[in-house]
């Protein structure tokens, strides 16, 4: 008995000395923490602070720690440096001459169709690239059948209603695949994924929107062109559009790129869409925030976009939201922590 009374205050003593390393080690680390940031706001390189400004910026949460040693005035200042413009011109559908896909299969079977296209040698319809650039990685879907390629959508919209997943979308419609879609209500990067932001059509029905409102539309007409500009929700529904969402900027109108200040952004998560002149879509997703890959900058989905011959191509939600999904596996994802719930997705339809 006597000496389990002496262990009790040694043990006690650990304790606390525990808790004070435990505490001590905290305290340096955010104390390291924003000696850092302080050094990046104010050390010697403008670059890494813009750099590092516009891509927090960007996120839902990392704007506060800019906020703390910028004025608004120097921000805003380091954000234009780093900006896209904006086009003043919306697609000319006539850009576009979109092959007929089935035309070998139907005639003379998918052999031939496979042998008909050597971008898609299983004959599946969809092509999957790994793209790589000096601060990220990615994948680039190629759809070679635009009309399979819709705005899927939760059913109900509200600030407190469940979004869902990209994979629980994607097997709502019993898709093949698909990636995240439009912008949406995400206070603080807590939001329920439940309201859309902007434009929302899908499968011809425009579920968000008022007509005389003007918005980014980006999406899909009834004959299966990619559509991007500016415009109201009732020109969208007077020229046809099927399936859209709103973000931005455009990247690519008319097979003219974007004018870019700086990089046009800070290095973040991205997902964008494009069509080629054959009509077939590309569905691009990078990858960001790992040390992996850092992310790509709006400059940086323009190039990849001009290199897999996009005519038009708009930039999507990004961030943590950032994902892909093919044949029931995600195969892009930037979130670690949990999946993002959001109301929209581009998805890719089974083939009949």
């Amino acid at each position: 008995m006597k000496r389990s009374r002496s262990r009790k205050p040694k043990i006690a003593v650990g304790i606390l000395n525990f808790l004070l390393w435990f505490a001590g080690t905290v305290i340096l680390i955010l104390v390291a923490f924003f000696v850092l940031l302080y050094y990046i706001h104010k050390g010697p390189s403008p670059r890494f602070r813009d750099l590092f400004v516009s891509s927090a910026k960007e996120s839902s949460v990392g704007g506060v720690l800019v906020d703390l040693y910028l004025t608004p005035d120097e921000v805003d200042k380091i954000m234009a440096k780093n900006s896209t413009k904006g086009f003043d011109e919306i697609t000319d559908t006539n850009l576009i001459q979109i092959a007929d896909t089935n035309a070998d299969s139907s005639a003379l079977g998918n052999a031939s169709s496979k042998a008909s296209n050597p971008e898609d040698p299983d004959g599946d319809g969809i092509t999957v690239y790994d793209v790589h650039g000096p601060t990220y990685r990615g994948k680039m879907m190629v759809v070679f059948d635009p009309s399979r390629v819709k705005v899927a959508t939760i059913d109900h919209y509200g600030i407190s209603s469940p979004g869902k997943t990209l994979p629980e979308l994607v097997e709502k419609y019993d898709a093949v695949g698909g990636i995240n879609g439009g912008k949406y209500d995400d206070e603080a990067g807590i939001g329920t994924g439940g309201m859309p932001q902007g434009i929302v059509f899908s499968e011809g029905v425009l579920r968000m929107g008022d007509p005389g409102t003007t918005y980014e539309v980006y999406g899909f007409n009834n004959d299966n062109v990619l559509v991007v500009g500016r415009m109201t929700a009732g020109y969208a529904q007077s020229i046809g559009i099927r399936d859209a969402v709103s973000f931005g900027p455009a990247l690519i109108v008319n097979g003219k790129s974007a004018h870019m200040a700086g990089s046009g952004s800070g290095l973040n998560p991205r997902t964008a869409i494009g069509q080629r002149a054959d009509g077939a879509v590309l569905l691009l997703v990078i990858e960001g925030r790992q040390t992996t890959s850092l992310g790509a900058s709006m400059a940086d989905l323009v190039t990849v976009m001009e290199d897999y011959g996009a005519v038009n191509a708009a930039n999507l939600d990004g961030g943590m939201s950032s994902s892909m999904v093919y044949n029931g596996e995600e195969i892009v994802s930037s979130c670690t922590m949990r999946n993002r719930k959001m109301p929209t997705a581009f998805i890719v339809e089974r083939r009949d």
